[in-house]
């Protein structure tokens, strides 16, 4: 408890990459806000997919819902707008006196959109127009097509999670594209608060290299990655044209590092966690890697605003044969393959569980 204490005195916020019914239901969410200051949540279809096959907590609402008609997507997104909404109104309290820094969740659009930047953003809108909460992030991957939708959702106010960048070029490409739709907003005299944040995932580097590098160099990729990223960051912060923007009411775009939960088994299993404390961010984490913290969790220090020793750890990959800028695009590429998977998995769990329930 102490160790969650210092990464929010040191300026982290620290969110659950968990939603379901059940957590909702019995209280946990409610007691994870309480005694474990987690201030916000994300959510993807995989975590819907599991919710779904581990319980039957949605069997009454799926009934519900075919008796009016709805299945596939429309069913889903009935479903996963309520566990949504319960748990953005239990964190509008943190949303309100935070004055909107923090106390959000998350909802991905359709991962089959992906490659339609029309469709991405009409979902983006009408997703959150059916959510009517103000601390209700859009989930937006950054393909090529995914980078204009970006700019144009800020641009209409809609706050935006943008997810699926593994490097510092790509964290770049979408903070660029989040500050223009910020400066079409100043430009044409609408407000420029519209908040958004840039995840950045970590694991899947060091899962991408094992057996590939020497054993010194195990688990430091992710790391490395991001330190190199955070320096961007806090760069971009820093520039003229973010103080120009931030002077004219703006907000940054928080950095926010997902994919924190440990996939090698001999590592810690808070190995990501002491790494990447870091003001101006957020972390978060599986439920497991949570409650980890809570139990035996220590800070080793802040992470520099100059990025550590990123660039030495970065060549001692390429020595050893790793393309960074080719595997960032390698593990993009996949990732949204990734999502797509898993979408298709959760649409099929679903019209599994509507067979049976009819």
């Amino acid at each position: 408890m102490k160790t969650i204490k210092e990464l929010h005195d040191m300026g982290q916020s620290l969110w659950l990459d968990n939603i379901t019914r059940g957590l909702l239901n019995s209280g946990t969410l409610r007691r994870y806000i309480q005694e474990f200051s987690v201030t916000g949540l994300t959510s993807n279809p995989t975590i819907f997919d599991h919710a779904l096959k581990n319980s039957d907590d949605y069997d009454d609402a799926i009934r519900r819902e075919l008796k009016e008609g709805k299945s596939g997507e429309a069913l889903f997104f009935e479903l996963a707008l309520d566990d949504l909404t319960q748990a953005a109104d239990l964190f509008r309290p943190i949303h309100d006196r935070t004055s909107g820094v923090d106390g959000w969740v998350s909802l991905e659009v359709s991962p089959l959109l992906a490659h339609d930047t029309a469709g991405t953003l009409a979902a983006a809108k009408a997703l959150h127009a059916r959510a009517g909460r103000p601390n209700l992030f859009i989930k937006i991957p950054v393909t090529k097509e995914g980078l204009p939708v970006i700019e144009e959702a800020i641009f209409a106010g809609v706050p935006i999670n943008v997810t699926l960048l593994f490097s510092r070029e790509q964290y770049v490409a979408a903070s660029e594209a989040y500050l223009r739709g910020i400066e079409r907003r100043i430009a044409t005299g609408l407000n420029p608060d519209v908040s958004s944040i840039a995840s950045i995932f970590i694991s899947r580097w060091d899962v991408a290299v094992t057996g590939k590098v020497p054993e010194n160099l195990r688990n430091h990729l992710g790391i490395a990655i991001a330190k190199r990223t955070y320096k961007a960051y806090r760069t971009l912060i820093d520039s003229p044209l973010y103080q120009r923007i931030l002077n004219a009411g703006a907000r940054p775009q928080r950095l926010l590092w997902a994919s924190t939960g440990t996939k090698d088994p001999s590592a810690s299993d808070l190995l990501y966690i002491k790494a990447l404390a870091a003001p101006f961010t957020v972390n978060t984490r599986p439920e497991g890697t949570l409650n980890a913290l809570a139990e035996h969790g220590e800070v080793e220090g802040i992470l520099p605003a100059h990025g550590g020793d990123c660039e030495e750890v970065l060549t001692s990959f390429a020595k050893a044969g790793i393309d960074i800028d080719a595997l960032a695009t390698q593990l993009q590429d996949e990732g949204a393959r990734s999502f797509v998977k898993s979408w298709k998995d959760l649409m099929a769990c679903i019209a599994s569980k509507s067979e049976t329930l009819k």
